[in-house]
């Protein structure tokens, strides 16, 4: 029974022995832990109600659109992107306004709020958007700055709109051989997709002729 007292006390010094070199770091790491879980869960309220908001806005902005109030889609829009910019909806709101601006003639604000979801955006409406203002540019005859749009990475499944795009900028540069080569790499990249699509890519290349 001694001995156990005598082992048990030396397991005792050893662990307070422990506990004074190594306290101070392991509360600190429980501490943070417990911190990081609380902003964990904080953050993801945060970002529940930053949705809820930002929904309720994007809401207003889609009755707007249907209205045809471009003021107010705008308004609606730029709250968005300066107040909840993070959420899908700042993305899918700029492109609403976007089309809104397009349509009603006014090309500079439309590249403007599509050149912030090119910048902001996320994923598959990042690359829409840069689809977008690259055809608006093109019909601006800013080649350049539709081709380095045009040029950036993007989601595979836009591979053929973008080089379709850049063979329609190439053309209209007068870069026959270079845009030959964009729509060919389209041709090849929907070679298993059979569609109208695919039929308007051939005349394309076919009106270019034949390679000097």
């Amino acid at each position: 029974m001694a001995h156990y007292d005598l082992e048990e006390q030396e397991q005792i010094d050893t662990l307070k022995t422990w506990w004074k070199m190594y306290g101070n770091l392991v509360t600190g790491v429980v501490m943070a832990a417990s911190l990081g879980v609380v902003g964990w869960q904080g953050w993801h309220w945060y970002q529940g109600g930053q949705s809820a908001q930002a929904a309720a806005v994007y809401g207003v902005l889609e009755q707007a659109a249907g209205v045809g109030d471009a003021q107010k889609v705008k308004a609606a829009a730029g709250e968005l992107a300066e107040k909840f910019g993070r959420t899908a909806y700042a993305s899918l709101g700029a492109m609403v306004a976007a089309k809104q601006s397009f349509d009603a003639g006014d090309l500079k604000t439309a590249k403007t709020q599509l050149a912030w979801v090119a910048e902001n955006g996320k994923n598959e409406i990042r690359d829409l958007a840069r689809l977008r203002l690259a055809a608006v540019q093109l019909d601006e005859q800013a080649y350049d700055e539709a081709l380095k749009q045009l040029e950036s990475s993007h989601a595979a499944a836009f591979d053929i709109r973008f080089l379709e795009l850049k063979g329609d900028v190439l053309t209209a540069q007068g870069k026959k051989a270079d845009a030959r080569a964009a729509y060919k790499s389209a041709l090849d990249k929907s070679a298993d997709k059979p569609s109208a699509g695919r039929e308007l890519l051939q005349q394309k290349l076919d009106s270019l002729g034949e390679a000097a």
